[in-house]
């Protein structure tokens, strides 16, 4: 695993979090929409948390916007809230392909090249769910590799949610259509000590607010 332990306690408070809020799934949909895997983005950690039945899975580094959270067109912001994969792109592509408007250039670049700030490697292009993300999908906010993977942990994208090629590659094979996606102000390791009586009342109130 990468990032951050997962401790007894942070997978009892994952499970109960997404339960309470009705997100669990026990498999695919009949239609295909990918219900075991979620994805819980914390913005405060900078920091993925990949979700399996209910069961945290493997966390990743990240990099959320450094214009902070919101969803007005042309604001370079990261939306908070559940979202979904709505289109994933870049299948058997090699690490640090290059994408320019979702589409493939040739060029393959490595991590930390100077001066360049492609999407690179693989894109699960996200829609919203609520008011608040309803112009993620118009805005193409995604979930990308970046060749600036030294800045990965730090606010540094502009709008979408960043990771180390190898990273996403590795989330693409995992996740399908339809997974969700849930962006969090909050910390989830912080959050480790709640137990499932009060996981509602602080969802609610401090990580899945806008």
């Amino acid at each position: 695993m990468t990032g951050f332990p997962l401790k007894r306690p942070l997978l009892l408070f994952s499970a109960a979090l997404l339960c309470s809020f009705g997100f669990t799934g026990c498999g695919n949909s009949p239609f295909g929409r990918d219900t075991r895997n979620k994805m819980i983005v914390s913005v405060r950690d900078q920091k993925m948390l990949l979700v399996r039945d209910g069961e945290p899975v493997k966390s990743y580094r990240i990099s959320t916007s450094k214009f902070g959270l919101g969803d007005r067109p042309g604001s370079n912001c990261t939306p908070t809230g559940r979202m979904q994969v709505a289109r994933k792109i870049g299948d058997n592509a090699p690490l640090g392909a290059v994408f320019k408007g979702r589409r493939r250039t040739g060029e393959v670049i490595r991590p930390n090249a100077p001066g360049r700030d492609p999407v690179v490697t693989r894109i699960l292009w996200l829609k919203g769910t609520e008011p608040r993300n309803r112009n993620s999908y118009r805005r193409a906010i995604y979930i990308h590799g970046t060749p600036e993977e030294r800045r990965l942990g730090n606010p540094a994208s502009y709008g979408c949610i960043r990771m180390s090629s190898r990273d996403v590659a590795d989330l693409y094979n995992r996740v399908g259509h339809g997974a969700d996606v849930f962006v969090i102000r909050g910390s989830i390791q912080s959050a480790s000590s709640s137990t499932s009586s009060n996981v509602a009342r602080a969802g609610s109130r401090t990580k899945f607010g806008s």
